[in-house]
This record gives C-alpha cells, sequence and structure tokens, in this order.
C-alpha cells in the first residue's frame, strides 16, 4: 500500500522547499519508497477529518494502512528505521545518525524559527529592531558551533544519513537571511544536499504543486 502524505494546497513559501512536506517527500524518495500526497486548504487543516491525523492542525501527516503520524521528525524516523539508506547498519554509527535527527529539530532549529518569526511576524513592532540582532546571535552560536563540528567532513557523521536530510532542511530556513552566507562550510554542506537527486525530486514535486504550468 502507497503512503499518503498531506501537503499545503497552496503553500507560504511559494514552492521553495521550506514547508516541511518537503522533507518527507525527500525522506520518501531516498528510499525509493512511491508515495501519494493529498492537498489541504489553510481551512481544511482546522476541520475534524484532519485534526485527527494532526492534533495542531499542520501538515505534514503520513498515512500507511492503519497507522497515521505526524511531525516531520518522526515521519522520517519511521521511514529510516522501514527503509534503508537513511540510517546506517552499525548500531554505534545508526546511533550517532539519529542523534544528529534530534540535534536538527531540537537544537539548530528553535532559533532559526525565531528569526523567522522576528521578522515576519514581530517586525513592525516598536521593539523589533532592538531585539533582532540578539535573535541573530543566537543563530550565529548555534551555527558556530555546527561549523565547527562538521569541520570539512561532507556529513555530519560519516555517510549521508536522516540526520542529514532534516539537518540540511533546517538549515534552509536561513537562506534568505543572510546568515548562512557567512558560513562557507555550512553552505557548501546545503549546497550539497540541495545536489542529491532525492532533493531535486522532492523540490520539483513540490514546486509543480504551487506552480501548475499555465493552461
Amino acid at each position: 500500500m502507497r503512503p499518503i502524505i498531506t501537503a499545503f494546497e497552496r503553500s507560504p513559501d511559494g514552492g521553495k522547499g521550506l514547508a516541511r512536506d518537503t522533507r518527507v517527500r525527500w525522506a520518501l524518495e531516498e528510499v525509493g519508497q512511491p508515495y501519494d500526497v493529498r492537498l489541504v486548504s489553510f481551512a481544511a487543516m482546522k476541520e475534524p477529518a484532519h485534526l485527527a491525523l494532526h492534533p495542531f492542525g499542520q501538515i505534514p501527516t503520513y498515512e500507511e494502512g492503519d497507522l497515521a503520524l505526524f511531525e516531520t521528525g518522526a515521519i522520517v524516523f519511521h521511514l529510516a528505521q522501514r527503509h534503508p539508506g537513511l540510517l546506517p547498519e552499525d548500531a554505534a554509527a545508526r546511533a550517532r545518525a539519529i542523534t544528529w535527527v534530534f540535534a536538527a529539530l531540537n537544537t539548530v532549529e528553535p532559533p532559526i524559527l525565531d528569526l523567522s518569526t522576528a521578522r515576519m511576524v514581530e517586525g513592525d513592532k516598536p521593539w523589533a529592531a532592538e531585539r533582532m540582532p540578539l535573535v541573530k546571535d543566537r543563530v550565529r552560536s548555534r551555527l558556530d558551533q555546527l561549523s565547527h563540528r562538521l569541520g570539512d567532513a561532507d556529513w555530519l557523521d560519516g555517510a549521508f544519513s536522516a540526520g542529514d536530510l532534516l539537518m540540511v532542511s533546517v538549515l534552509l530556513r536561513l537562506r534568505m537571511s543572510g546568515l548562512l552566507d557567512e558560513y562557507p562550510t555550512l553552505a557548501a554542506y546545503v549546497a550539497r544536499g540541495e545536489a542529491r537527486p532525492a532533493y531535486r525530486r522532492a523540490f520539483q514535486a513540490q514546486l509543480a504543486v504551487n506552480n501548475p504550468p499555465a493552461g
């Protein structure tokens, strides 16, 4: 049975790959698992049918037979456990890759999301200009640490893993801010992720939803 994921009927980013369904699409493409997509509107995301799948009224969700999941980290982790290609076979290496899954979502992403909130939601507040340098410094602190750890390696711990998939997805949110350009090592790391054929297929699939051909 082909799994079904949900995605925005019209993504706020216009198909730039920042909507979280792109992460799940990427994981599915990496493991070679065909899937179907059910598009949902913002109104439908708050209706009982969708809330039964995602109690917080967001996307994506993942349905596989009787199994229904939400949260991209949980979905990617599920796929990585079920299919070869996103987690190493060696037990210790596997544990380290899982650690990077959590690090991407719990340690690196929160200050980046705070930056997005400061720019898009709080930008018109009288205290916004004073707060922004503090927000950016918190992001830079994490990027300093991550860049130091990555060094000149291609990926975070040996071969590409689910940890890299999620870390690259998180860092992509920084592109418009210019902060990623301050870290050439991390910018190159993100570029390697974007160059993977599975990512390109996922990106194009999400772009096609938001930019359908004319006529």
